[in-house]
């Protein structure tokens, strides 16, 4: 009898660890990356179509990109589309997924709809931005209008111009998730942030090395607050291996 239950409890015991394993094809529970350890596989529907997961781009470096998306109701943060806008632009010119054995991936909280809507607001977005930068007559401007045009030369150095009616171009893979599994997985997603009432994501950056290992991760305090391309690429060249 003793061998008996020994026997009942040891396959209990195994039956309970086999349930407790994920099942096959289905993603374990995201949660909080953090430096040094792999990041949590996830898979997502691109734009551009097809699906894209984490798990197989080992052996590339991965740039993953959490814009804010929305700053207000019916307002994108004009910021997070300057930022896309820049790598585009530094995409263009130096050929950074080549250089670096690199893909760069842009993860937005939303459906497919409003995914379009995003990306056909960049015309728009960057005139508004070289209007701030460059005002028809800035000896003219009050106190508050000269400080905009300070803070916009700081935050907005590259003047970008994409062609109006055109929404903005797509070289890396923007991932829809629009069920926030991700976001809200990785502690990204908020009803009210940046002091505005809407569905949004903290603006993020995060870097995996070759391994699919958490090499660099910056999580904004606030709407301005953004690493340069050129420090990500520091961090790249620095601390990312191969």
């Amino acid at each position: 009898m003793k061998k008996i239950a020994a026997f009942v409890v040891t396959a209990a015991c195994g039956l309970l660890f086999v349930l407790s394993l994920p099942a096959a094809g289905q993603q374990a529970e995201i949660r909080p990356a953090a430096v040094g350890q792999p990041m949590p596989d996830f898979s997502l529907p691109a734009y551009q179509g097809g699906t894209v997961s984490v798990s197989a781009l080992k052996g590339k470096k991965v740039l993953l990109v959490f814009p804010r998306g929305y700053a207000a109701e019916n307002a994108w943060c004009t910021i997070c589309n300057y930022k896309y806008a820049e790598l585009v632009e530094l995409e263009k010119v130096r050929k950074l997924r080549k250089k670096y054995n690199l893909e760069i991936l842009v993860v937005l909280p939303y459906d497919r709809d409003t995914v379009t809507a995003w990306l056909e607001s960049f015309p728009a977005q960057l005139a508004k931005i070289q209007d701030w930068k460059h005002p028809a007559d800035p000896a003219a401007l009050d106190d508050r209008g000269k400080q905009r045009l300070e803070r916009s030369k700081t935050l907005f150095p590259m003047d970008i111009i994409w062609e109006k009616g055109k929404p903005a171009p797509t070289p890396f893979p923007i991932l829809i998730d629009a069920e926030r599994k991700v976001s809200r997985g990785l502690g990204l997603f908020m009803e009210e942030w940046g002091g505005s009432k809407v569905a949004q994501n903290i603006p993020s950056y995060y870097i995996l090395n070759g391994k699919g290992v958490v090499c660099f991760k910056y999580v904004a305090q606030n709407t301005a607050d953004r690493p340069t391309p050129e420090y990500l690429i520091r961090v790249i060249e620095r601390l990312c291996g191969k």
